[in-house]
């Protein structure tokens, strides 16, 4: 049985989103919140498989906030973002706070039940015109003969810099953990950079998406 969460700040919303889901096969409704501190408070509680987590909530903490700080807490919980950001820079940040998945609130009701099912299962799920796009991209650089980079050429050290820096962690943040200098990070980091073909940070996650290099708990 999954046991379900529902976080969003417009009670209407949760009533719909009930009523969807309620009775469906191997789904239950164990509670609500209005936003994120309501939601890490019910977590603690009702020990939810999944949440389902809006993003813009402006009373409290928000939801980006809210799944970085339930997954330090709970591991375990997968936390699926329902929203209704078609856009990147959400999607990139989502992943990068812990969340297993990212679908739209316009999806359809099948996709939403799909959804909940593979990040209770612990797979990753991205709704398709995201997935698309990523893999647009990518066709678009081979098509133009772009250096997609190759990750084989990359040390090890590299490799274990790449993973930090995608999953949001800053040069000093990686330098304290590593225990090598700042400085010793910003030259692996243009280097993996330059290796890859890459120049922007969400260049660099997107990349690191598609190697699976950013684990879902």
């Amino acid at each position: 049985m999954i046991k379900l969460l529902l976080v969003d700040d417009h009670a209407v919303v949760r009533s719909g989103l009930k009523m969807l889901l309620n009775g469906k096969e191997q789904i239950e409704i164990v509670g609500e919140a209005a936003d994120g501190d309501e939601a890490i408070q019910a977590a603690s509680v009702l020990h939810p498989n999944v949440v389902l987590m809006d993003l813009n909530m402006p009373h409290g903490k928000d939801g980006l906030t809210a799944t970085a700080e339930m997954k330090q807490q709970f591991p375990d919980i997968a936390v699926l973002i329902l929203t209704m950001h078609d856009d990147e820079e959400y999607l990139f940040r989502g992943i990068q706070a812990g969340a297993s998945g990212y679908i739209l609130k316009s999806a359809p009701h099948e996709e939403l039940l799909a959804a909940i099912r593979l990040v209770a299962a612990g797979q990753a799920y991205l709704y398709p015109t995201a997935t698309k796009r990523l893999m647009g991209e990518y066709l678009e650089k081979l098509k133009h003969g772009e250096n997609t980079g190759t990750y084989e050429t990359l040390s090890e050290r590299e490799k274990e810099i790449l993973s930090l820096i995608a999953k949001g962690y800053s040069n000093k943040e990686i330098a304290e953990q590593l225990v090598i200098s700042v400085k010793t990070v910003e030259t692996h980091k243009s280097n993996v950079m330059e290796k890859l073909g890459l120049k922007t940070r969400p260049e660099l996650v997107k990349y690191a998406l598609k190697k699976g290099l950013l684990q879902f708990e």
